[in-house]
């Protein structure tokens, strides 16, 4: 440590100022005697200064310039200088010297730490003024045998609390579960967002609004909470129920995978029973009753959801989720969706591109289809010409469309199948190439004059946009059936497409053709034929932090993780 602290230049030391006032006089005046160095630093400053001098006989050159020490610098550089430091290398330099220690203790240090590293603003000494209200301060612990209540103090004393506990305690012991994850919750999923909310770290369960209203915004709430209560003592605390937050554990099973488990699973129970219970839960997921539901087979759905998901009220496990990486020549902005799925209601899809195909991944599923399964998938090298308005009532005409382009897609797929040895040999996809699609090999277009041999997919599709730049008009063909009539009128392209359909418990899966219909930037839809029905497809408008794939090997992985779960 003394070689470390010559090597830095460090020197005598006072301390902290904000220390020094904290003391009294009689403690000041004993620091004062103290001496400013370590008896190593003495030795090693010694040392040097005998070489020099036994140097100095030798050469008659001129002086070096004088070295600038960091100990010359005032505290207040050095604290702006430690400030702009990553908050992981700081307990390594206060090893370095007693100096460098007593004012890494500065406060101001780790509260920029916090704000730039995970957004945290608020101010620890005056909380009162940044808008947390009496209701965040308080909850009401419910008593059955007292009508009113009483109140509980649900945030701790911050006033007597540092900067350096929060970063060190809460923000980077927990910071690897920052980010998107999906609950192992069975065929159903699920889409949690941890982040960082004010002096919390908060899990939200993100849940599609009440079906069919597909272009609402999505509903959440959360599930658990880690904060502060104590110095150096984060808690963590089960958000599930309506009587209010209680004991709680997290634990990280390995990397990407963590676990959430209640130690107090009577705060989940209602005072009316499970019949209170399904009531209550029918009116947050669905928001209606069950005798507003009329159609049989749905309200079977829904119960069989109510019984499934209960069970995992006191323990989950997540698994890390990536936002799909975007790329220029994609058709349009991957992300996250919103879709209508018939009677089993609204559900999340991821939608990503592959070259020239595009993959819709469910996040929440049925137990059709459950989560993690590749709902639909399109041909980018294949767009479907729409005929005009009168036409396109007609199904059949539609379908004699889809079909035709089906059979094409057969064909050249045998030509690469039936073509020479090593041609099929030259053609098959490295290990580094993302993969094009389980169902789908990938049908190289006609190079244009002037352009490289396998440049093209999406971008050669957007490349024939309707030149009015009003789009086409768009009816759903008669028969075809639709959760939510107030689809858009207008289209800018089609692609052929093929959709995912099972029985229930995802027996007997295949895949079935379709039409993918893009309406704009954050809307596009699917006809299932064989099914006659209509999926609307709205892009989920939040913003997610943490949650950018490190690579795009990186989220090929994680999709094959997710669908391997439910296969």
């Amino acid at each position: 440590m003394a070689v470390c602290a010559r090597l830095c230049g460090v020197g005598p030391s006072r301390g902290c100022r904000r220390r020094q006032q904290r003391r009294g006089p009689a403690e000041t005046a004993a620091a004062d005697s103290e001496p400013d160095t370590d008896p190593e630093e003495e030795c090693i400053e010694a040392g040097a200064a005998a070489l020099s001098g036994a140097g100095g006989g030798r050469s008659a050159g001129p002086s070096p310039p004088p070295r600038c020490s960091l100990l010359e610098l005032p505290p207040e550089l050095l604290v702006e200088i430690f400030a702009s430091l990553p908050g992981t290398d700081l307990p390594s330099l206060a090893q370095v010297c007693t100096k460098f220690r007593r004012i890494l203790h500065t406060d101001t240090i780790w509260r920029r730490r916090c704000r730039e590293e995970y957004g945290v603003c608020e101010n620890l000494r005056k909380l009162e003024i940044t808008g947390v209200s009496c209701r965040d301060v308080y909850a009401k612990r419910i008593n059955p045998r007292v009508k009113s209540g009483r109140f509980m103090k649900i945030l701790p004393d911050y006033e007597h609390m540092e900067y350096r506990d929060v970063y060190t305690c809460l923000l980077h012991r927990y910071r690897h579960i920052l980010g998107l994850w999906q609950p192992d919750i069975g065929p159903y999923g699920g889409l949690l967002n941890v982040v960082v909310d004010g002096l919390f770290i908060i899990g939200w369960m993100y849940l599609p609004p009440h079906d069919p209203h597909v272009n609402d915004p999505m509903r959440f709430k959360p599930l658990f909470r880690i904060h502060l209560m104590e110095r150096k003592s984060a808690t963590v605390e089960c958000m599930y129920g309506h009587r209010g937050p209680h004991n709680g554990h997290i634990q990280i099973v390995k990397k990407d995978e963590f676990s959430t488990k209640c130690n107090q699973t009577d705060h989940h129970r209602m005072s009316g029973g499970r019949q209170e219970e399904f009531r209550t839960w029918l009116r947050e997921e669905w928001g209606r009753t069950l005798e507003d539901i009329f159609h049989e087979h749905m309200q079977e759905l829904i119960l069989m959801k109510f019984i499934y998901t209960s069970q995992y009220d006191n323990c989950l496990t997540y698994r890390r989720i990536y936002l799909p990486p975007s790329h220029p020549d994609d058709l349009i902005r991957p992300g996250l969706f919103k879709g209508t799925y018939g009677s089993h209601g609204l559900e999340i899809v991821m939608l990503s591109f592959h070259g020239k195909h595009a993959r819709g991944t469910k996040i929440t599923g049925d137990p059709n289809i459950p989560a993690g399964q590749q709902t639909v998938e399109i041909d980018l090298m294949h767009r479907i010409q729409l005929p005009d308005v009168e036409n396109l009532r007609n199904f059949n005409e539609l379908s004699r469309i889809v079909l035709e382009v089906r059979e094409q897609v057969r064909q050249e797929q045998q030509q690469q199948e039936d073509g020479p040895e090593d041609a099929e040999g030259c053609s098959r996809q490295s290990p580094q190439e993302p993969q094009r699609g389980p169902a789908q090999p990938t049908v190289e277009p006609p190079a244009e004059k002037g352009s490289e041999p396998g440049d093209g997919g999406a971008a050669a599709a957007a490349e024939q946009p309707v030149e009015s730049g009003q789009g086409q008009p768009f009816v759903l063909p008669l028969g075809v059936s639709s959760r939510n009539e107030d689809y858009p009128r207008t289209c800018r392209m089609c692609f052929y497409g093929t959709g995912l359909i099972a029985g229930h418990g995802f027996t007997s899966p295949e895949r079935t053709p379709g039409v993918f219909i893009l309406f704009d930037e954050d809307r596009f839809g699917f006809i299932w034929l064989e099914l006659k029905s209509f999926s609307l497809y709205s892009r989920v408008q939040a913003t997610f932090r943490n949650a950018d794939a490190p690579s795009p090997q990186a989220f090929e992985e994680m999709l094959k993780n997710i669908q391997s779960l439910t296969s």
